[in-house]
Parts: C-alpha cells; structure tokens; sequence
C-alpha cells in the first residue's frame, strides 16, 4: 500500500497491547507474579487461570498477513474473532523482537534495538541474530527473562527449536530459562512440546518456528509457497491443540510481519554518494536502516537523507525517535546503541547497500523492519485451558 497522511507525521509507537504482554500475561494465568514496573499489579491480558502453558512464536506471521492468507490456515482463522492484535515494536525485527517477547520489556530497555548495531565505544557491529563475536548476551541483556522469573517460581520451563539456538548469544540473551530440547521438523518440535507438557502438572512450554519468514523472504510473503507454508503450520498447531491436556492453554504469536518489495522501489547506497557522505556504517534492515556518523556529521546526515528519501521514509535524528517513542523508554546505557540517524522507511521502498551486503541478502522479496501495519502487527490466539481443577 502506498503511504497514506501526513509523509512527515511519525505514527503513534507503543500505543495499546503489545508483544511485550503476551508472556508476562502467560506467567500470570500460571500464578507467577509479573511487576508492571511502577508498583502496581500486572494484569496483561488477564488470560484465565492454567496449570500448564504452550507458547508458539511463528516468526513472521503478521496479523494482516494472516487476515489475507487465512484461506490457508482454517485452524488459525477460526480463532480469528478472539484473535488480539498487538504491535511487536520497532525495529520489526527478529533479533529486536525476541528480546521483547522474551523480557516483557520494550525494545529501548532489554536494548536490543536491530538487526545488527554499534556496540558501544568501539568502531565494531554486533549481528544480533548471529551474534558472532559478541559481548556476554547476559551483559549485553541484563534483565530476567520470563521463563527465568517462572522456573524461579518452580514451575518447569522447556523451550523446543533448532539445535543451534541452545546456548547462541541470542538465546541466551533473549529467551533464557529452563532447559532446551532440540527438534529440527515443525512436527518434531510439537512431539517435543506434547511430550513436555504431559510430562509435567506444572510447565510452561516454548515452541519457535522460523520458517514461514525464510519462505517469505526468499519467495515472497504474497507468494505460493508463503500459503503453502502456512497450511503446513495451521495443520500442526491443530495437532498440538487436539493433543493439550485440558488444563493446558495455548498461545499462539509472532514476532512480525512483512512486506515485499520490488528491486526497483530500492534505494542503493552504494549508487548514491551523498548517502554515504559522512557515514561510518549503515546497519539494520533494509526497511529499517540505523545511521552512525562521522563526528559533526550528523546535521549533514539526516539532511542528506530526508532529501533523497523524501515521501519514501521517515529520517529522524536519534533524539527525535527517541522523543517520539520508537524504541519506547530507553535507558541511558542503551542511548549510543541506536544509530545517530534512524530510518523508518514507507510504502513498499528499501534502501540497500550493495557495496556491503551478500548477493543473498539483496536478492530477498520479502522484507521487514519498519512501522508499517504489516510489519508491526502481530496477532496472539490464546485457547484457555479447559479446566484447571
């Protein structure tokens, strides 16, 4: 869709339900207190109370996504009327994301804020999906996690993914807490889940499943193989519905959505010289580039960019999207991680980095990252337990 009032107006930003609720609301139904962080008592999403809890992170099925694809998904779009819709927060990214749904917090305090940003002091990046020769993710990341607060509580935790998320920085940065059982298929990973939740009369269970954003980056969101994607993964979040106790409830989320992009709608920093004029790195995503500059460039910067960008993205300096409450709060020690120009881009436009970026990564279609409906809603399907006597 095109960009629609005012192209200089920046949308409102952790404004309702988010991301950030879905697991602390979790925690609650299961009796384990969550602070709302001013003293008073957390209440979320008020979920019904439960013995046992699943969790389902689909990476990348945005809630308008799913209200265009639930043709495909006939388990998904009967939930669709109790279906909330909350914003996962800016960056619309993974690695941004995970740490919000994994902390309860926004993005400005567990302070992972891109895909990939300036660690603090250095002239370094860090990826934070990668997370290749990071800092400690415990330090990078201080604050409990929610499993952590829920196994503190005594309740048995288990999150189930690939095998390479056990102990990557990421995870332990993000989603730490309990044990991990690795399962590499979608219905390896319910086998897991199923077998953990009977296993135990008091446990919260974590299932990831990433490929949905994989197919929609490679093939496109609006693609075949996106929908065929999607059948696969409604049929097995029936499965693992039919097969919960009845004291177990299931919540079903994501950490974004997505948009595609034609080639031509892409601005390529490495063809325009006055985006590079004054800039040390370009990070984050395509939708959501972050900006750190040479020392006193910063004016020159965000003036240069708003010029060529235009109607096609919101430019603001690091204070103004801060002020503006992109990232949410932000804590102190967080400020120099954000980049010192950050852009929000609009429509169906990207800006791209050819000089720096794999072949891979500029091929994709579908991408994400910005403030966009598509890219920020997320739906969470919660199916209460049945009883909890």
């Amino acid at each position: 869709m095109p960009p629609t009032g005012d192209p200089s107006a920046d949308p409102p930003v952790g404004v309702g339900p988010a991301l950030a609720d879905v697991l602390p609301s979790v925690a609650v139904s299961l009796g384990v207190p969550w602070s709302a962080g001013d003293g008073t008592a957390y209440v979320g999403f008020a979920m019904p109370p439960a013995r046992r809890a699943v969790v389902v992170l689909v990476d990348a099925l945005g809630y308008e996504l799913l209200l265009r694809r639930a043709g495909h998904a006939p388990w998904l779009r009967a939930h669709l009327p109790q279906t909330r819709r909350v914003a996962s927060g800016f960056p619309s990214t993974t690695a941004t994301s995970m740490g919000t749904f994994g902390t309860g917090l926004a993005a400005g305090v567990h302070g992972l804020l891109g895909y990939e940003v300036l660690v603090p002091g250095t002239d370094r990046l860090l990826n934070e999906l990668s997370w290749e020769g990071g800092p400690d993710p415990r330090t990078w990341q201080p604050h409990e996690t929610v499993f952590e607060a829920v196994a503190r509580a005594g309740i048995d935790v288990v999150r189930t993914g690939p095998a390479f998320f056990d102990g990557s920085g990421l995870t332990d940065a993000t989603v730490r807490g309990g044990r991990f059982v690795a399962a590499e298929s979608l219905a390896a990973r319910v086998d897991a889940t199923l077998a953990a939740v009977r296993s135990s009369p008091r446990v919260l269970v974590h299932l990831y499943w990433g490929d949905l954003d994989k197919v929609g980056h490679v093939a496109g969101c609006d693609s075949w193989q996106f929908g065929d994607e999607l059948e696969a993964i409604d049929r097995e979040l029936a499965r693992l519905a039919d097969g919960l106790p009845v004291d177990c409830s299931l919540t079903v989320t994501a950490d974004h959505g997505m948009v595609e992009v034609p080639h031509h709608h892409r601005v390529d920093v490495a063809q325009e010289p006055t985006l590079a004029t004054g800039v040390r790195h370009v990070t984050g995503e395509a939708r959501a580039p972050q900006l750190y500059v040479v020392a006193g460039a910063e004016e020159d910067v965000h003036a240069a960019w708003t010029e060529l960008l235009g109607d096609r993205a919101l430019v603001r300096r690091r204070d103004e999207a801060v002020a503006a409450g992109w990232f949410g709060p932000v804590l102190p020690e967080n400020l120099p991680r954000i980049g010192d120009v950050v852009v929000a881009m609009r429509g169906r436009n990207a800006v791209v980095d050819s000089g720096r970026a794999r072949p891979e990564l500029l091929a994709l279609i579908g991408l994400h990252g910005s403030l966009s409906d598509d890219e920020v809603a997320v739906p969470v399907v919660h199916v209460p337990a049945a009883s909890v006597a």
